[in-house]
């Protein structure tokens, strides 16, 4: 399995799941450079299973020729894809007279233009999936003042899904969105600094939600956007 963003929160629990796992044999990580991300692979290969090889590659997925350049390399390496967490995000919160352009460009970078490039070109390297899970956001269902950028990039991201879930049913491929509200992640303390994040949903909880879709059981859940909150 392959899960981007990482190096913390939704991604780093996720990854955490899998790698416990016996039936599974590679988690590919993939997260910006940073001492947090360092921590993460380091903890991920201590508890991984005998089974599974913990697999780290830094790169700020704003940039897309590298995206595109880490498709190949992770195909090439790793062979097929089986299960892709798409759950990289990024915003700068402002109103709408403050909004710095290229934020709003790096914003939509990181969170719909890079899961779309790794799928595309995943697809286009041979790559067959069995499960596709991106997430998007409660923000993407409703616009929240001072979340422009962020709740229209997570607008896009469960729409692309809709067409993704129906494009690729063809192969065989599932393709849930899962949009979480109120999560205890770092992104979620950009958007409400002064939130107390132990009493909100815990990163550990979408992650479960996410390892279900992989089971026979994710099979019945027949939703392109599955909201998940307290």
């Amino acid at each position: 399995m392959l899960v981007t963003g990482a190096s913390r929160g939704i991604g780093l629990a996720t990854a955490e799941r899998f790698a416990r796992r016996d039936d599974v044999e590679q988690v590919v990580l993939v997260a910006r450079d940073s001492p947090a991300f360092d921590a993460a692979v380091a903890h991920l290969t201590e508890v991984a299973s005998p089974a599974v090889k913990v697999w780290p590659y830094r790169l700020d997925l704003a940039d897309r020729a590298g995206v595109l350049e880490l498709v190949d390399q992770v195909h090439a390496t790793h062979g097929n894809v089986d299960v892709l967490v798409n759950n990289a995000g990024y915003t700068k919160p402002e109103p709408v007279h403050q909004i710095d352009f290229a934020e709003f460009e790096r914003t939509m970078a990181v969170n719909l233009y890079a899961p779309f490039s790794v799928i595309q070109g995943l697809l286009h390297a041979g790559n067959r999936f069995s499960l596709i899970v991106n997430i998007a956001s409660t923000a993407g269902l409703h616009g929240r003042s001072g979340w422009l950028t962020y709740s229209a990039s997570k607008a896009a991201v469960i729409n692309m899904s809709e067409v993704l879930r129906e494009e690729l049913a063809i192969y065989g491929t599932r393709v849930a969105c899962i949009s979480p509200g109120r999560t205890a992640t770092d992104l979620r303390r950009t958007l409400a600094p002064e939130e107390d994040p132990t009493t909100i949903m815990q990163p550990e909880d979408v992650a479960a939600v996410i390892e279900m879709l992989s089971t026979d059981v994710g099979r019945f859940v027949d939703s392109t956007n599955l909201v998940v909150r307290q």
